[in-house]
């Protein structure tokens, strides 16, 4: 069957290019010329992704769509994303290959077989001399034999051809690998340290409570004597000190994995605001749960940045507005303090931008002397 389409698709998809390649060229000295061209690959890039569609389903080769060009808002940068957009060009070039190869294909997986039938139809019907009829008998099966084995190697040789020109590039998918890898990283480093906090939690910590337990009964043992003295000092000074490890303890493990997140980032942000210093109003608006990592990141940030609000901005509220916009969590910390802030003074704001960036994240600062203060976290809700 896709031998049988191949040669009328390619015909079309040699009259497009054609098309698109005459026009644009006679027309670029011109204004029209550069966005008609610009409007050609946009068409050639979803032709590409058509035929990628019909070898994935006459064929079984599963490719993988190229990354979309880069997303600008206007008509000018939308013309030269597109006009220096590498997988649009690719399938141009596709399309120019794939008619010489549909004509090679059409006659080794249609006519030869076609050929050989005929021939051995033609000998029974036709009753030539006997040595025509055996060469054409010997010349019909062998087209016949031959033919299964030309089909598959056409058929590899499409399924190369889409994959080299229709799928990723070869730095594309070095990005998705890296991607990839550092999606597989970060949730190795949350599960370990879920792990550490767990054996802290569950080993440490309750060996500590097992240890102050056993301190309280000691003093309340020595107290019943008529003159504890020193022991007595000293087994209440190591409950004390018992007890201070228990709270430290338990605030570190706060710190590497907060209990709250295990309910998600919009039940943990209500807890973590209610605990600032300053009066805050918090707005939540989650679609659907972003991964654990994202979660993870934006807690800490939000942590951080009420943490500044508290001890640097002279601020009497403050506000915290998270949302879920479209692929993206949108986080916005406003602060009614003295303004002047910047990225790299001091602040934190460095530490927090380097960490977005290890997510795809960004971080926009606006705090203009006298305030407000200003700052917007950006980062994709799947890592």
């Amino acid at each position: 069957m896709f031998a049988l389409t191949g040669v009328p698709l390619s015909l079309l998809g040699m009259a497009y290019v054609l098309a698109v390649l005459y026009v644009g060229g006679l027309l670029s000295l011109t204004v029209v010329g550069l966005p008609v061209l610009a409007l050609g690959l946009a068409g050639a890039r979803r032709l590409g992704r058509g035929h990628v569609r019909l070898m994935r389903t006459l064929l079984g080769e599963g490719i993988d769509p190229p990354a979309p060009p880069a997303a600008e808002p206007g008509a000018l940068p939308w013309i030269r994303s597109h006009l220096s957009d590498v997988a649009a060009w690719r399938s141009v070039l596709y399309l120019t290959l794939r008619l010489p190869l549909d004509l090679v294909a059409f006659v080794l997986t249609v006519a030869l077989p076609a050929f050989g039938v005929w021939s051995i139809v033609w000998t029974v019907i036709g009753s030539p001399a006997l040595w025509l009829a055996v060469t054409a008998v010997v010349g019909g099966l062998a087209a016949l034999a031959v033919a299964p084995v030309a089909a598959r190697t056409m058929m590899r040789a499409h399924r190369l051809l889409g994959r080299k020109l229709l799928g990723p590039s070869a730095s594309q998918l070095r990005v998705k690998t890296l991607e990839r890898a550092r999606t597989l990283a970060f949730a190795e480093g949350a599960r370990d340290l879920r792990q550490v906090e767990r054996d802290l939690h569950d080993g440490t910590q309750a060996q500590l409570v097992a240890i102050a337990m056993t301190l309280s009964l000691a003093t309340d043992a020595l107290g019943d004597e008529p003159s504890p003295g020193r022991t007595g000092a000293l087994v209440a000074r190591a409950r004390a000190q018992t007890d201070t490890a228990i709270a430290e303890l338990r605030r570190l493990i706060d710190g590497m994995s907060p209990a709250a997140l295990d309910r998600g980032l919009a039940d943990a942000l209500p807890q973590l605001t209610g605990q600032a210093k300053v009066p805050v109003a918090l707005s939540v608006e989650m679609s659907r749960r972003p991964d654990p990592v994202i979660e993870r990141v934006a807690y800490f940030c939000v942590a951080e940045l009420l943490t500044n609000v508290s001890k640097h901005s002279g601020a009497t509220k403050a506000s915290v507005d998270a949302r879920v916009i479209g692929k993206a969590l949108r986080i916005q910390v406003r602060d009614d303090g003295r303004g002047g802030a910047g990225i790299g003074a001091g602040s934190g704001l460095s530490g927090l931008r380097e960490r977005l960036t290890a997510v795809d994240g960004t971080l926009a600062l606006d705090s203009p002397p006298g305030g407000p203060t200003t700052v917007v976290l950006e980062m994709p809700v799947r890592i």
